[in-house]
């Protein structure tokens, strides 16, 4: 018997199936104004999710990743993704993405002009950016001097749980409210928040529902499978990075010490011979380390 409280609510596969259906598009619209506008009014009414049919060898790809692309009312095109484990240029890969979106829109016979805002938000499963306290930040293009904003057109947002968690505050806002949601916070804490955030109770009915259909849960538990191989596969590689690395740190350690002490013997007069036997070195390293002592 499957429990609410076990999901893993960053699975990406659950989370599609949450946020990235048009009957719940309430539940994503909510969610996104609490992103845009933490404490201001609503910025989005409505929103047209894009049809994106899922490939069934995604679930099983431990490196590939499901987002949600949007457009809301006002015409801006939001993508959401969800980022369970960190990567190396995560930064960059954000923005090559954000660009590939940002330019489909301008089809032949448009202008410039016609450009709408490009917005991302990445859900992370860990800490990415060095502020400790800020868990959640927006990046756009402004003035290196004088701090002008060019324009609203590029967007980019970034939400890490691994912060929001580790501060163990209340809750201030509705976007705290909906990071206590997908941080997994126990139940009845949820119950709490759902009281006061009607979008976060429907996603806990929409839950419900998903946990009775059986297809539904046994392809959110091929994507956790995929998932843990790919945590597993990272953990040994670091492992094995840590292994490797002290090995030879200990194998250039002695052979730096090898090397000092044929010098010394070298300053001392002794043969070659003599330091070859104590030292195990070859006589032309000794006769090489003699050379650049002398030279």
């Amino acid at each position: 018997m499957y429990m609410a409280e076990r999901l893993n609510r960053i699975n990406d596969y659950l989370f599609k199936y949450i946020f990235g259906r048009q009957e719940n598009k309430d539940i994503l619209l909510s969610f996104l104004n609490a992103v845009l506008s933490p404490a201001g009014e609503d910025e989005l009414t409505d929103i047209t999710l894009s049809d994106r049919e899922l490939d069934p060898e995604h679930l099983k790809d431990k490196m590939s990743r499901l987002d949600i692309l949007g457009v809301a009312n006002d015409g801006s095109l939001i993508n959401i993704e969800v980022q369970i484990a960190s990567e190396k240029n995560i930064d960059k890969r954000t923005l090559y993405y954000w660009a590939k979106i940002y330019q489909s829109q301008l089809q032949s016979g448009m202008l410039y002009k016609d450009l709408a805002r490009t917005v991302t938000v990445n859900v992370l499963n860990f800490s990415f950016l060095p502020d400790a306290q800020r868990y959640h930040s927006m990046f756009s293009l402004y003035e290196a001097h004088s701090g002008l904003r060019l324009n609203r057109d590029l967007e980019i947002h970034f939400l890490e749980l691994e912060k929001w968690k580790a501060l163990s505050t209340k809750p201030r806002t509705r976007l705290d409210k909906w990071l206590m949601y997908l941080s997994n916070t126990d139940p009845k804490e949820l119950e709490e928040i759902a009281m006061s955030e009607p979008a976060i109770g429907k996603a806990l009915t929409v839950e419900e529902i998903f946990l009775k259909n059986d297809k539904e849960r046994y392809l959110y538990e091929m994507r956790e499978k995929g998932i843990r191989d790919h945590l597993s596969a990272m953990d040994n590689a670091k492992t094995e990075g840590i292994e490797q690395g002290l090995a030879q740190g200990i194998a250039q350690g002695i052979e730096r010490g090898k090397t000092e002490i044929a010098l010394s013997m070298l300053k001392k007069g002794l043969s070659l011979n003599m330091i070859a036997e104590i030292t195990d070195l070859p006589i032309e390293q000794i006769e090489e380390i003699r050379h650049r002592q002398l030279s």
